[in-house]
């Protein structure tokens, strides 16, 4: 199987919807206060946020409203006294499309474009379409494509009603018959694109593994930057690092992995990684697709959760980056997670009380330490730095070895695998080597140098 596939198998491929045209789309945004679904989330910063979400595409916002639902119709989600209200409003403001802040169902999204006259795009259809614009490297375009199309499938319904009819062959078949249905080839087709995607995905995963083997063979640790979209995680890396990742006030601004190298204030380096942001209900589809990327995060030594400590909603959207964690399976029993308290210049001098505003706000979850921060100014980055250096020396142990004048190999060994700190005087033995090995190396550093390890952790 071929890299690139032609342009008849492209058919089954990502369906155009909304950023792919010259004239934006005219949209509505919906924004659905289901009683019976409380959320986490502030009704006011949902709506802030979703208004956030459509302005990462090139779409012409016409209007942004709350509804009110007591309860969820199985036919249109919301009642039908709004759907008729958003009927009017198509029409008289000659709208394309309509953005719902909920996870319709094939059928109610059927439904509420019979009804309304308008194209219907829920919140992961619109996540979707969101990263398919954003995606850059070749393996990110697969896995949105691939997160597109499982979300597609169940929805040929809706999308391909015009192709329901009937190619048979007219009893000049093989078998005779009918044949099988448009829909019936389309959706068999839109399988084996999803099989195509899923095994060119398996090399990208089984070559990640590989460069990661590659990786883990020096002694550089790995520090993962993750945390809410648009908190501030680009800034503080380019900040950090001098990369120059694209970073913008917009929701997504980056999706593909950037990985650099960063030297700690004693002239440790370590390899730091900005990663994709997260979202509130964000795709499962898309997280699945995802996972070969976010294994950034797994296999990191330390993970630097960075919040926007100056958004109100941010204790909601610290809560929902943990749960993605916990998915990624992420235990900060095992791997140190450090709050970094983004955008501190954004906040006001006092609160009410006349007591600073860092004071009222608390960690969420398992932490090992909160560092406050400006990505844009650069307060507190020379702290995150030395934080960072000090829950890594947390981690690693440090060894004194004596390695003979013959075992030149030893030498390079540790200089690849180890931090050198001291070296003593030879002598007629050889020379002794004061080294702090990662807690990843340190089974074949025991195996390599045994006998010859000095202290108590020796074993």
């Amino acid at each position: 199987m071929t890299d690139d596939f032609d342009d008849e198998d492209r058919k089954v491929g990502r369906e155009k919807t909304v950023d792919q045209r010259a004239v934006p789309w005219r949209v509505g945004l919906v924004v659905p206060d289901v009683r019976a679904l409380p959320s986490s989330h502030a009704i006011e910063a949902r709506k802030a946020e979703f208004e956030g979400l459509a302005g990462a595409i090139a779409v012409t916002v016409v209007f942004s409203e709350i509804v009110k639902v007591r309860e969820i119709k199985p036919a249109t989600f919301i009642g039908g006294g709004h759907v008729e209200d958003l009927k009017q409003r198509v029409q008289a403001e000659k709208l394309d499309v309509l953005l719902v802040d909920a996870a319709l169902t094939p059928i109610q999204q059927r439904n509420l474009e019979k009804e309304t006259g308008a194209k219907v795009l829920d919140r992961t259809g619109l996540i979707l379409e969101i990263f398919g614009d954003r995606a850059a490297t070749r393996e990110g375009v697969l896995q949105v494509e691939l997160a597109h199309l499982n979300y597609q499938k169940s929805r040929l319904v809706r999308s391909w009603t015009h192709l329901e009819r009937q190619r048979g062959s007219g009893g000049m078949g093989f078998m005779g018959g009918p044949g099988e249905t448009q829909l019936e080839s389309d959706r068999r087709q839109l399988q084996e694109r999803i099989k195509a995607l899923e095994e060119r995905l398996d090399k990208v995963k089984r070559t990640r593994s590989q460069q990661r083997g590659k990786r883990d063979a020096i002694a550089f640790p790995v520090v993962a930057l993750v945390g809410y979209t648009n908190a501030g995680k680009s800034s503080i890396f380019n900040a950090l690092t001098g990369a120059g990742v694209f970073a913008k006030d917009l929701l997504f601004a980056t999706l593909d992995t950037t990985v650099r190298k960063l030297a700690l204030p004693h002239g440790r380096e370590v390899m730091i990684s900005d990663t994709v942001g997260f979202v509130s209900e964000l795709p499962h589809d898309l997280v699945a697709a995802f996972r070969a990327t976010l294994e950034e995060v797994t296999d990191a030594n330390v993970i630097l959760h960075v919040r926007d400590i100056a958004n109100p909603d941010s204790a909601a959207q610290a809560t929902d980056v943990l749960k993605v964690l916990d998915e990624l399976g992420v235990d900060p029993d095992r791997t140190p997670i450090v709050e970094v308290w983004n955008k501190v210049d954004l906040l006001p001098a006092a609160d009410e009380n006349g007591l600073p505003p860092l004071n009222a706000m608390v960690p969420m979850g398992k932490v090992t330490a909160t560092v406050p921060v400006s990505a844009q100014t650069g307060q507190g980055l020379d702290v995150l730095l030395d934080t960072i250096e000090t829950v890594l020396g947390a981690q690693a142990r440090t060894y004194r070895v004596l390695v003979p004048h013959t075992a030149g190999a030893d030498v390079g060994w540790l200089y690849g695998h180890a931090e050198i700190i001291a070296r003593d005087e030879p002598d007629e033995q050889g020379q002794i080597y004061e080294v702090r090995i990662e807690p990843r190396h340190k089974a074949a550093f025991t195996q390599r140098f045994a006998g010859r390890i000095e202290g108590a952790d020796a074993a």
